[in-house]
This record gives C-alpha cells, sequence and structure tokens, in this order.
C-alpha cells in the first residue's frame, strides 16, 4: 500500500526521529484520503490526523521490543 513509507523500527533504522515519523504519518493520510494537498477546507482534520497517527507511531516504536536490540 504505502511503499514510499520506509522501515523505522531498529534494526532497520537504529533512531527513527520526529520527522520520519511525522513523514511516514504524512504519507499515510495522503495515501487513506487520495489527496496530496487538502483543499483549505480539509486542512484542519488533515493535519489532525497526521499528528494523532504520528503520534500513535511513535507510541508503538516506543513499546516494541526487538530482539536482539537493546531498548532505549
Amino acid at each position: 500500500m504505502c511503499r514510499s513509507i520506509k522501515t523505522l523500527r531498529p534494526p532497520m533504522t537504529p533512531e527513527a526521529t520526529d520527522e520520519d515519523v511525522r513523514a511516514a504519518a504524512l504519507q499515510y493520510v495522503r495515501k487513506i484520503s487520495g489527496f496530496r494537498a487538502p483543499a483549505a477546507h480539509n486542512q484542519e482534520v488533515f493535519d489532525a490526523a497526521v499528528t494523532e497517527i504520528a503520534e500513535a507511531t511513535q507510541r508503538l516504536l516506543d513499546g516494541l521490543h526487538v530482539r536482539g536490540t537493546a531498548r532505549g
């Protein structure tokens, strides 16, 4: 589905930055909504979705334990 979203978990990516997480969330929302950039009347809900998905993604990455890697 979202081929341009890269894997963010270790060991694939040693440390995902906030920018990496937000970029992945933005790509996801773009794919799901079908809009690369929303119209002005949809901007607020589009941005809120990106923020919520970025936060959920960060919680997921923070909670994952991958064998053979140290937890931070």
